[in-house]
């Protein structure tokens, strides 16, 4: 079993971060890691990331259906479109990141995912790792690697803000590109 992992109540080992609130476990469990695709989906994923920028991304899945409400499902079409009344609006939504940059910053994303040839799905596959050993303990989960580094220059030359290597990194590991979990995870042997 690895170093770091956490047998929970039900038996189960988990990476630390995953072991508790149970909105994590679920996460852990169920979504973090497994790979994802369509240009929608992965809009909210780089979306969600960009807004835990500087929080904990416990705050971030706690207020996830009040974003997804918020911000048209992630609809890159919808968000595209948005303009200053929808940035008004959801400056004084209490269900999310009230940030004013992050929010334009959204808007500006979906802009320019809809400009993509390829769309966004295949943009950032294309920066997927070759495999690699699974990191022995949370010590050796990098913050960032050559192909975050990589993939966020390439969003950012297209127009992509709040995009840096460490959000392009996490946003990797939460769509699967790259699998983080730690050796003895009930998931690493997925």
């Amino acid at each position: 079993m690895g170093e770091d992992v956490i047998v929970g109540a039900d038996g189960l080992a988990r990476c630390p971060w995953g072991a508790e609130p149970e909105i994590y476990r679920a996460y852990h469990d169920d979504e973090w890691g497994r790979p994802l695709r369509g240009d929608d989906a992965l809009f909210e994923r780089i979306s969600l990331e960009a807004f835990q920028s500087g929080l904990s991304w416990l705050t971030i899945l706690k207020r996830r259906e009040g974003f997804r409400a918020a911000f048209d499902g992630f609809r890159i079409d919808r968000v595209a479109a948005f303009g200053d009344r929808e940035v008004e609006r959801l400056l004084s939504d209490e269900r999310i990141i009230r940030n004013r940059a992050k929010i334009t910053a959204t808007i500006a994303n979906a802009r320019a995912a809809r400009e993509l040839d390829g769309g966004l799905s295949e943009l950032i596959w294309s920066f997927a790792p070759a495999d690699r050993p699974r990191p022995a303990s949370m010590g050796r989960v990098p913050a960032t690697t050559p192909e975050s580094t990589a993939l966020a220059k390439a969003l950012k030359r297209r127009g992509f803000r709040f995009v840096g290597p460490t959000t392009a990194y996490a946003m990797m590991q939460a769509v699967g590109m790259v699998d983080d979990h730690l050796p003895g995870c009930h998931r690493a042997s997925d």
